[in-house]
């Protein structure tokens, strides 16, 4: 078996919970089947072991340098990427009509998790590119599609997001850069943006910066903000390369992970004109980025996930081939040894990592079935309807795996020992990969606010409803199985917990402490991410349980371990929902209150 991932559980999530061979019924997908989705995959799996996996250890031990006029970065990541172009993966998913392949993004987000789980900073270059396209495809005119969105399809450019400022964080309400209107078409782009991953190399023949700025005389805070093209290099009207844009590589910022993508301090403007153009309304920038953004997170979440199976894989390959120590009642010191996976405490280790990493990789997959299924769906009212879904999950799905797959990372650290902390096995460089993920695209706590905050109010909370929904079918599915019996009263009593104590914090808000209801809205975040994890894992029991009765030899193993990890969680992570509610129901302000002379 791969140590990246697990094809089985792929599989399985694909064709045995999600049903995606459903999903070529739809005229967007009908000139696909599950053949040509495997073959995809199964070409993605090849690739991510032979190109991006082999030099995933040097990118990370030699990180990209800047003498102040260009960009030094491994040849290994040009031929890893090269390869990945190739292959056709930059279009995976793109629209057909700008040369993608048009697949499902719930098979492309499966194919492209190999390439994170082999190395996820090369990844990380079509993973914000493939963003990039999403969003011009939904909101670039036709010329921006053809200047910028097809070349990018094709690999020969690669894209960003630009939205933080040294001055401003993650508080896009006081970004300063400034998009001046020129009677010519574009705008003249002047200012700084930080943080930006993969802002400058020479990778591919031009890089596409979407941009958020203001345009002076708009409206105060996160109103006034528009989302502009901008290229490293001006595009002419014949699709040639034209004059450089005058997008200026400051600094290169060094990471404790991600080491193989460049992350950048980028001015626009201090050496000549830059040019931007206008995407979407006026005004509507952040609207607009949010569809780059929202599938970010869950990109970003699928990230954190595949770093914790892989990570899961490896710490398995090793607790089945180390022999260490004895069972408890064996006195004879000069029995053999038995392999470490045979102790309790190992289980309970590996079990905490394929608990948290299959359940997060269901929940991703779920997400991106959602997209394409809000893609494809005609019914106005069920398009809505997905669409509330997807708003309240994407929180959880960014955020879920980026804290407790994390935590995964070291469990399995723990298992090789000192090993474990050496450059001699990939687990401390996938931990300090994994450690970023909390902050990318919104941190944990900013997730918890926005779930909290906005998420479960929004239209009287229709959002929360719609999830509750999904809850109620799964449970009732469970009801008759009596093997679930245990999991069907503990996800029933998890979610009554959810809503009252949701119900209580919106009562503290509407009474005008908002500071009060909103000091807690991680905590919130967490339990509310492990109820959906708990409702994840009971779909997956009703699957295996089902299937049991027909399976045979490796089957068998598989959906047993499926159960096993189920009560697992059911019965180690699931109880501390309680836990977290109590605390939340009594609206304790012992962060809120503390006085910062106090530390």
């Amino acid at each position: 078996m791969s140590l990246l991932l697990n094809s089985r559980d792929i599989d399985f999530n694909l064709y045995e919970l999600l049903d995606t061979e459903a999903l070529t019924r739809q005229p967007r997908y009908a000139e696909h089947d599950r053949a040509v989705f495997d073959a995809v995959i199964e070409a993605a799996r090849v690739l991510a072991e032979q190109e991006f996996a082999p030099h995933a250890a040097k990118l990370d031990a030699n990180e990209p340098t800047f003498d102040g006029k260009r960009v030094t970065l491994p040849a290994e990541l040009e031929q890893t990427l090269d390869a990945y172009i190739a292959g056709g993966f930059m279009g995976i998913a793109a629209e057909a009509e700008h040369g993608g392949m048009q697949l499902p993004w719930v098979v492309g987000q499966a194919a492209c998790a190999w390439f994170a789980a082999a190395d996820v900073s090369a990844n990380s270059y079509p993973l914000i590119t493939h963003s990039a396209v999403n969003l011009l495809t939904e909101f670039g005119n036709d010329d921006q599609k053809r200047r910028y969105l097809e070349p990018m399809v094709a690999g020969r450019f690669f894209g960003t997001m630009c939205l933080s400022e040294p001055q401003a964080g993650s508080s896009l309400s006081d970004i300063q850069l400034r998009a001046e209107p020129t009677t010519d078409g574009h705008y003249l782009i002047k200012g700084t943006k930080m943080w930006i991953s993969g802002g400058e190399h020479e990778l591919s023949e031009n890089i596409v910066h979407l941009v958020l700025a203001k345009i002076p005389g708009g409206p105060p805070g996160v109103k006034g903000i528009s989302l502009f093209v901008v290229p490293k290099i001006r595009v002419n009207d014949d699709g040639t390369l034209g004059a450089r844009n005058n997008v200026q590589l400051v600094s290169l910022n060094h990471k404790m992970g991600f080491r193989g993508i460049t992350n950048t301090v980028l001015n626009f403007g201090e050496g000549g004109e830059c040019h931007g153009w206008l995407v979407g309304p006026m005004h509507q920038g952040l609207f607009c980025m949010f569809r780059m953004m929202n599938e970010m997170r869950i990109g970003i979440g699928m990230a954190a996930c595949v770093l914790g199976y892989t990570a899961y894989l490896h710490s398995l390959k090793y607790a089945r081939e180390r022999p260490q120590g004895r069972h408890p009642l064996e006195k004879n010191p000069a029995s053999p040894q038995v392999p470490i996976i045979q102790h309790a405490d190992i289980k309970r280790l590996l079990l905490a990592q394929k608990s948290a990493a299959e359940g997060a990789f269901t929940l991703l997959l779920h997400c991106a079935w959602l997209i394409d299924r809000q893609r494809t769906e005609t019914d106005d009212a069920e398009r809505t309807r997905i669409g509330l879904l997807l708003d309240i999950l994407t929180p959880i799905a960014k955020s879920w795996p980026s804290e407790f797959c994390l935590e995964g990372n070291k469990h399995a650290i723990q298992i090789l020992g000192g090993y474990g902390y050496t450059r001699e096995f990939p687990l401390e460089r996938l931990y300090r990969d994994a450690r970023l993920n909390p902050i990318h695209e919104g941190t944990h706590g900013i997730q918890g606010i926005d779930l909290l905050g906005r998420k479960v109010t929004i239209q009287d909370g229709a959002a929360f409803k719609v999830l509750l929904e999904e809850y109620r079918k799964t449970l009732a599915a469970a009801a008759p199985v009596t093997e679930l019996a245990e999991y069907h009263a503990a996800l029933a009593a998890a979610v009554t917990t959810i809503i009252d104590t949701t119900a209580a914090l919106d009562a503290l808000r509407a009474s005008g402490d908002v500071n009060r209801a909103l000091a807690n809205a991680t905590l919130y975040l967490d339990a509310f991410g492990h109820v959906v994890l708990a409702w994840v894992w009971l779909r997956q029991a009703l699957v295996a349980q089902r299937a049991l009765a027909k399976a045979t030899g490796s089957d068998l193993d598989f959906y047993r371990g499926k159960l096993n990890a189920c009560q697992y969680f059911y019965r180690y992570e699931l109880p501390k929902v309680a836990e977290r509610c109590a605390l939340l129901a009594r609206f304790d302000d012992t962060c809120l209150a503390t006085d910062e002379n106090w530390f």
